[in-house]
């Protein structure tokens, strides 16, 4: 359900479970965390590459495997999906995203992690974690009003009122739209043009750029913390079994 594959310098990871638009499961994100780590470690590797399958890059956490660990006692400090999340705080390689269709939860805070991202004009970006009575992850609540403003971070991330591609690039976390013809080539060539620069330089610009990352650690583990929390609420309870209720199957 993850595929890992080398193309030169570029790791390619592409989250493949379409009969479930791309639905993270636990396993799913230790592959993902996995891919990342060995990244980092590997100096044949110089940019990584996120892609999805058409029409969905990812539609989230599956909520069926996410509610199973929940509910089996297991700390969010030890869940699959932290070890993904922290994984991604702490990438030192580059990072391109192609995103075509949906980019649901993760699927849209993750990109604040990446240094460039595409996208096809039926990109869809929505973090509904409100709804579920939830808090936002990720490092998202910093990142985003960074990138964006505060105006349009709480329209994202607290409304949770979906952004389409164009939305996207004016607030600034995605580079271009192009079509889904071109989605995966266009972000290929842009990774192997990262991968083919000098990699000390790019490796200290990045940095430079990125900046003391003490911050955005110290608001995920926040943001970790009152996830936990929120989970065990009376208000994630309600909302999570109206979820549940809603993909039942009439009869």
């Amino acid at each position: 359900m993850i595929e890992v594959q080398r193309d030169g310098a570029v790791q390619v990871v592409r989250l493949n479970r379409p009969s479930k638009k791309n639905a993270l499961t636990g396993e799913m994100y230790e592959a993902l965390a996995g891919a990342l780590e060995a990244g980092n470690t590997d100096e044949g590797i110089r940019a990584h590459l996120l892609l999805g399958v058409p029409g969905a890059f990812t539609s989230g956490n599956d909520i069926g495997d996410f509610l199973g660990f929940a509910m089996s006692g297991g700390g969010m400090q030890d869940a699959p999906v932290v070890r993904f999340l922290r994984a991604l705080a702490q990438c030192d390689k580059p990072m391109v995203a192609g995103v075509d269709g949906l980019a649901i939860g993760v699927g849209t805070t993750l990109l604040f992690h990446c240094d460039m991202v595409f996208a096809s004009p039926r990109a869809v970006f929505r973090t509904p974690f409100l709804d579920l009575g939830l808090v936002p992850e990720a490092g998202a609540s910093l990142l985003a009003p960074r990138a964006m403003g505060h105006a349009r971070a709480f329209e994202l991330l607290c409304l949770g009122e979906p952004f389409d591609s164009v939305q996207a690039k004016a607030a600034g976390f995605v580079n271009h739209i192009v079509s889904e013809e071109e989605l995966e080539p266009r972000a290929l060539a842009a990774a192997q043009a990262i991968a083919a620069k000098p990699a000390e330089a790019m490796r200290l610009s990045r940095a430079l750029l990125v900046g003391d990352r003490t911050e955005l650690r110290a608001r995920m583990e926040e943001e970790i913390r009152l996830f936990s929390e929120r989970l065990a609420s009376d208000e994630a309870r309600a909302a999570f079994t109206a979820f549940m209720d809603r993909a039942r199957p009439a009869g």
